[in-house]
């Protein structure tokens, strides 16, 4: 039994990923189960990779590549080299020392190499680079024959009539663009000519022994051409006619009506126009012959007046005024062999030619002129194929590997070298974001990519007149200041400066502690919007009222200040009027609320050592469903949807877990060792607000010590919370009564 490759894993993203590193990686990677790929599909373009290396793979053309393509690029590499690792070593300079030379293949292409460096003036070198075969390819199309099995009118050189010819043909039977871009035509185009030559010229042969009852040819071919282009309208005028004789009552309906006839006089008529067209020949009547000069349709009078002169005259032997449905089926009978024959005749794009035209072209003698011509250019072709072969061996040598780690694993991405579908680096929001992928269609995109559970932000980038678009994962950090609008600027992988606005945003959590947060933002938001929606309703009646009175000043002074006197009068009455109303409600609202609030403090204070509990059983309440859902959303955070929504095929989850997605995207931070002013000279004044909040806990402290019993130690014991008050003595009963005051003698 033939052993197995021993493959080596890694795990990231949740996903079991093959390494690949070595040429026998490449060579056995057929072999790799394809359910342990991470991809299975990849656009050829849109993706930060050698646009003419994935050209190369994509045998069938369709602008994707999928494991087939990829495994059979793998397996021809590998079978035209004598060692696999010089696959996995890279570089764009083939030694030819590593190519196989024991296949007829792998002799052609040595050769090829060799002779490409003689070329170049260096017979007998060792190592040919990417550079001189593009080289080779770029000259080898510039040449009169280069293999490309296409000739121009151009190839044709100062033979004037052959490059007639060619022109002629491509005109008939299409072009091609060569390997030089100039559009000419291939063998195929010429066989084809000269192949529906022959048939024309045979059909025409076929016309000597016609039997039309006509004796001159040519009149023959035009009286059955006459015939073909009425026979359908005079075949349905005598069957109206015998329908007309078999009941009368079918002579109406045959004929157009009042109305109809009402309705063309509504229209733009011309003697051609198609609702005429339609109509019958002549008018119907019972076994009626069929005038040909006088009382026709005026859209059919030019095509009749042809089949009276060409076929009626000379196959009934005189020149009628009309004929007869007998007569009709005799001139159809005598012309049904050159019908036939025109029937007959090849459908080629040279129909317009005349049999002498035909014959003039086939006596020429250019056939063979043509396709020597053709001949001497695909007799190139064996060169230019090894050289387009050697140019995909390079570059597969340059780029099948790191193909593989961006396609069979994503070893690529997640070690940070930079992903094939990695467009570059957006920095907006005091952070960069690593994770962007370039799209065609925003709105098509995000209905997949939203399933990422991922912050996405989809930007438009302009530069020097060019646009594009990019979505960027924001992955760490807050998205508290990120909106449809904001600008920032993008980098490409080539190092280009882009502007970037964000114009559709998709929200969702980055971390746990911003969902903690969450919570008592949207609730500050809430009180900022309804006291902004308040304040901007009050400034506009205040506005309006003052728009009012000042109207009102403007056209009637007098009138206006009494009316305004009267209006402060009555506004102070009605203040007098409503003081006392108002301030009872605000007391008793005010006494309410506070009550309330005593209330729940008390119950609050009341609980003692449990206090702490309570506050994190509140803090647990408010913030506790945003970061349970936050946790969630995070679990399921995955690349796939993203790049799915890109024309990727993905395989696995690959999911960005808090790890990856804090290296993915990374916000400002302050450079180890540098130093830093403490002080800030427009810092806002925070005096106040330190004092307030020291006091109201230092107020919550005493509360609490004084309920929790923190100080009893501290106070006499009279004073101690709680405490009987002392008792008050007592008067015996037997006393004597006290002697009367002095003043009362």
């Amino acid at each position: 039994m033939q052993q197995q490759h021993a493959w080596e894993f890694f795990r990231a993203g949740g996903v079991d990923q093959v390494v690949i590193r070595t040429g026998q990686d490449i060579a056995h990677i057929g072999e790799l189960d394809q359910k342990l790929w991470v991809a299975l599909a990849c656009p050829t373009r849109g993706i930060e990779f050698d646009s003419d290396t994935l050209d190369l793979i994509d045998e069938d053309k369709d602008g994707r590549i999928r494991p087939p393509e990829l495994i059979a690029a793998c397996q021809w590499a590998v079978a035209r080299v004598r060692d696999p690792q010089v696959l996995a070593d890279g570089g764009d300079v083939l030694q030819l020392s590593s190519l196989e030379r024991d296949s007829e293949q792998g002799a052609l292409l040595h050769a090829e190499a060799e002779r490409m460096l003689a070329l170049s003036g260096q017979a007998g070198g060792a190592a040919l680079s990417l550079a001189q075969v593009r080289e080779r390819l770029a000259s080898l199309a510039a040449m009169r024959f280069n293999g490309d099995g296409i000739v121009s009118p151009a190839t044709a050189g100062d033979d004037k009539a052959l490059a007639a010819l060619v022109e002629r043909i491509g005109k008939a039977y299409g072009t091609a663009a060569g390997a030089d871009g100039v559009a000419g035509i291939a063998r195929k185009q010429a066989e084809s000519f000269y192949a529906d030559l022959r048939s024309l010229r045979d059909w025409h042969a076929g016309a000597e022994a016609l039997g039309c009852g006509i004796a001159e040819r040519d009149q023959a071919l035009a009286a059955a051409r006459a015939v073909d282009a009425v026979q359908a309208k005079v075949d349905d005028f005598f069957a109206r006619t015998r329908l007309a004789a078999f009941d009368t009552r079918a002579q109406d309906p045959l004929n157009p009506s009042i109305e109809g006839y009402a309705a063309l006089g509504r229209e733009v008529l011309d003697s051609g126009a198609q609702a005429i067209a339609a109509l019958p020949l002549a008018a119907v009547a019972a076994d009626r012959a069929l005038p040909l000069a006088q009382g026709v349709n005026p859209a059919w009078a030019g095509a009749l007046q042809a089949l009276r002169e060409q076929a009626v005259q000379p196959v009934l032997g005189e020149d009628l005024q009309e004929i007869t449905a007998a007569q009709w089926e005799q001139v159809k009978a005598a012309l049904q062999p050159c019908r036939q024959w025109l029937a007959a005749r090849p459908a080629t794009p040279l129909d317009a030619l005349s049999q002498q035209e035909v014959q003039a072209l086939l006596d020429g003698g250019q056939e063979a002129a043509l396709l020597d011509l053709i001949a001497q250019d695909e007799s190139e072709k064996e060169h230019s194929l090894q050289a387009v072969a050697l140019e995909k061996l390079i570059r597969l040598q340059r780029d099948l590997l790191a193909l593989l780690n961006n396609f069979v694993s994503f070893s690529s991405f997640y070690r940070r070298e930079g992903a094939a579908f990695q467009a570059g680096t957006l920095y907006l929001d005091a952070r960069s974001c690593d994770l962007t992928v370039e799209v065609s269609d925003t709105a098509a995109h995000a209905a997949l990519a939203g399933r990422a559970k991922t912050c996405l932000a989809y930007c438009e980038l302009r530069r020097e007149g060019k646009k594009k678009a990019i979505v960027a994962a924001f992955t760490a950090g807050d998205v508290d200041f990120l909106f449809v609008g904001r600008n920032g600027v993008f980098y490409d992988r080539a190092g280009n400066d882009w502007d970037a606005t964000i114009v559709k945003l998709i929200e969702n959590p980055t971390s746990i502690g911003q969902a903690f947060f969450l919570p008592y933002k949207k609730f500050l938001r809430m009180v900022e919007e309804q006291v902004a929606k308040r304040a901007s309703a009050k400034e506009e009646g205040v506005t309006a009222s003052l728009g009012t009175q000042a109207g009102q000043l403007v056209t009637a002074p007098g009138t206006a200040a009494a009316n305004a006197t009267a209006a402060t009068a009555a506004t102070a009455a009605a203040s007098r009027k409503t003081d006392v109303g108002t301030v009872a409600a605000l007391g008793v609202a005010l006494g309410s609320i506070s009550a309330v609030l005593v209330g729940i403090f008390g119950k609050f204070i009341d609980l003692g050592p449990w206090i702490p509990v309570a506050l994190v059983g509140l803090i647990a309440a408010i913030s506790g469903p945003s970061m349970m859902i936050a946790w969630l959303k995070l679990r399921q955070r995955s690349l796939g949807p993203i790049l799915d929504a890109s024309g990727w095929a993905i395989n696995g989850r690959m999911r960005i877990n808090l790890p990856l997605g804090r290296s993915l995207s990374q916000t400002a931070k302050v450079p180890v060792g540098a130093r830093r002013t403490a002080g800030d000279p427009y810092a806002e004044g925070n005096g106040l607000r330190n004092t307030l909040v020291a006091l109201a806990v230092v107020a919550l402290l005493a509360l609490m010590a004084w309920r929790l019993h923190w100080v009893d130690g501290l106070l006499p014991a009279g004073w101690q919370y709680g405490a009987a008050p002392a008792a008050v003595p007592a008067v015996p009963e037997s006393a004597p009564a006290p002697a009367p005051a002095a003043a009362a003698q």
